[in-house]
């Protein structure tokens, strides 16, 4: 057979088919829970709340970088992101109230062609070399130290370690007077 064949990338496809199932199932599960005591609680069934459920994606669903997030026993927030390619110099880390906001740019010296080669024919596409625009990751201020976060980045992985505060601040919220209308 002549001609100009586009292939696809059926692992790519069906990966994609996959995340989507799991997603919907995550937010099917999370929004229809039973509001219990939690008394009741089986991990094996998904229709019981449970108080804590490592399965359960807390942060936004970003599909570039890999990532894990998680708490260690002394309550520090860890978020590992996989940044095979980048330097840590075009990596941006900052606070803005509750969230940390990470991107981070391709440098110019990464080794490596990325332009799109139309004549390429991939026979299987998972390396994805990208610029990361803002993500945002949810870090309360009133219980983690962001003045005292330590970013390292070694071998491709950016680890970033937000200590818990001494003493959570202790916000009372603002007492709203309600009045009686006067006839």
């Amino acid at each position: 057979m002549k001609g100009n064949r586009s292939y696809m990338d059926m692992g790519t496809i069906f990966d994609e088919i996959f995340e989507a199932a799991r997603d919907f199932s995550d937010e099917f599960h999370r929004n229809f829970r039973p509001m219990g005591d939690g008394a009741d609680c089986n991990p094996r069934n998904p229709f019981t709340k449970a108080p804590f459920d490592e399965n359960v994606d807390y942060y936004p669903n970003y599909s570039y970088p890999p990532m894990n997030v998680y708490m260690t026993d002394d309550r520090s927030l860890i978020f590992e992101f996989a940044l095979a390619g980048f330097d840590e110099k075009d990596i941006s880390l900052s606070f803005q109230g509750d969230y940390m906001v990470f991107s981070a740019k391709l440098g110019e010296d990464t080794g490596f062609d990325l332009t799109q080669d139309e004549n390429v024919r991939y026979f299987k596409r998972r390396l994805k070399m990208k610029d990361i625009e803002k993500q945002k990751y949810f870090a309360p201020l009133d219980k983690y130290a962001q003045e005292k976060v330590k970013a390292v980045y070694k071998n491709g992985i950016l680890r970033v370690s937000i200590p818990p505060k001494d003493e959570p601040d202790q916000n009372d919220g603002i007492k709203i007077e309600i009045i009686k209308e006067e006839k």
